[in-house]
């Protein structure tokens, strides 16, 4: 059997300036079934697809499939296109890639706007945290009315996550009625923003949040892989273009059933996971507490579980004016997610924690080191362990 080749390339940020009539062409297209003929996928050799690669831990799932072969094993020769976390959609709307993973509570505004994506299966839970210092008056989600938050960018999944929690603590986050201010800061700079007392509460995504709680000895208001609302609540979910859902459903569940049985592996192997990924440059930093914070969350997948995360930030971001007013939030998740006959709920667990053997052909990648991505997305960045001498 042909042995398949793994790619790597690089996409600019500036990408066509014809997005807007990429994302309108391409639209939201109806639910495929994945009994449909696959065009790509014919006994002529591997389908070969484009998978987004943004330096993150979130996306162990991704790497592991690549390192363990499991994107072989189901027939897919994957190319790796490195895209900075800032310009996804974009690639997406240029049809620059076909599949890849991303924070459900991020993505859902760039859906409705007309990214052309559907989601296939819940990956993991977690990775979000609302942190305030160790001595602050600030002891609940209510504290917060009337304080200044500080967030990596105001459409961030941090964000969102927070803006969700405020709303169910009575506390106004619409345009109509905002009774917290949300202040801008680049993610590195967060943690010194709230010490300096420029803010009074940051919200971000791992591992710069683990290493800021450990560093500055914060506390967590809201931990998304602890707190009741939010630990069995997928974040992140994989997804394909819909063009590949509704041309290639073949290839699009060969990919679902291969970053499902990677990230089950990752939930049964943390620490062999943290030492792959870091060791392969997939992410830079600190392979012990790499692992420390996989451990955090739950990465056993779920294709029902990915949906009703979708369906739930739907009916709740359209209640805080993050989607529009009024949105269905069934019909939504309807046309943004898709299932296949193919794809159980979940892979079985593996009876041990063997090593897999690694892919023959994921040895020759190259890839740009994730210390130099342009722009770090929840998950992203150097996971260094936290200097803990620098606690009060």
């Amino acid at each position: 059997m042909k042995k398949n080749r793994i790619f790597s390339r690089v996409l600019s940020g500036a990408l066509a300036g014809a997005l807007a009539l990429s994302l309108s062409a391409c639209g939201s297209s109806s639910t495929a079934s994945s009994d449909a003929s696959a065009d790509g996928a014919s006994d002529s050799g591997p389908t070969h697809l484009r998978l987004i690669y943004s330096p993150s831990l979130c996306a162990a799932p991704m790497y592991i499939a690549i390192e363990n072969g499991y994107f072989e094993e189901e027939n897919l020769d994957i190319e790796q296109v490195t895209v900075d976390a800032a310009h996804v959609s974009e690639a997406i709307g240029a049809d620059q890639v076909d599949v890849g993973m991303g924070l459900i509570g991020k993505l859902l505004q760039p859906i409705e706007n007309g990214l052309p994506i559907k989601f296939t299966t819940g990956l993991h839970t977690g990775c979000t945290k609302l942190l305030v210092p160790g001595d602050s008056d600030i002891k609940s989600i209510a504290d917060l009315k009337g304080k200044k938050i500080g967030v990596p960018g105001l459409a961030d999944a941090a964000t969102v996550v927070s803006k969700r929690s405020l709303s169910a603590a009575g506390i106004g986050v619409t345009e109509q009625n905002m009774e917290v201010e949300f202040s801008v800061y680049s993610r590195n700079d967060l943690p010194q923003a709230l010490e300096n007392g420029a803010v009074d509460a940051i919200a971000l995504g791992d591992p710069t949040a683990s290493i800021a709680e450990e560093q500055y000895g914060l506390t967590a208001l809201i931990d998304t892989a602890t707190d009741p609302k939010y630990k069995d609540e997928y974040c992140c979910n994989a997804f394909v273009t819909s063009k590949l859902a509704a041309e290639n459903p073949k290839a699009a569940a060969a990919f679902t059933r291969a970053v499902q049985k990677a990230s089950q592996w990752v939930q049964e192997n943390p620490d062999e996971t943290a030492k792959i990924i870091v060791d392969k440059q997939y992410v830079s930093g600190d392979v012990d507490f790499c692992a420390q914070i996989l451990k955090t969350y739950n990465y056993k997948p779920s294709v029902q579980g990915g949906y009703d995360a979708l369906k739930l930030n739907a009916e709740e971001l359209s209640k805080i004016g993050v989607l529009k007013e009024g949105t269905d939030a069934q019909k939504f998740a309807d046309n943004a997610y898709i299932f296949f006959d193919d794809v159980p709920d979940a892979p079985e667990a593996s009876s041990g924690t063997t090593t897999a053997a690694p892919s023959a052909s994921a040895s020759s990648v190259s890839f740009t080191e994730a210390a130099e991505a342009e722009e770090n997305d929840c998950c992203g960045g150097k996971i260094e362990k936290p200097d803990t001498a620098r606690k009060a």
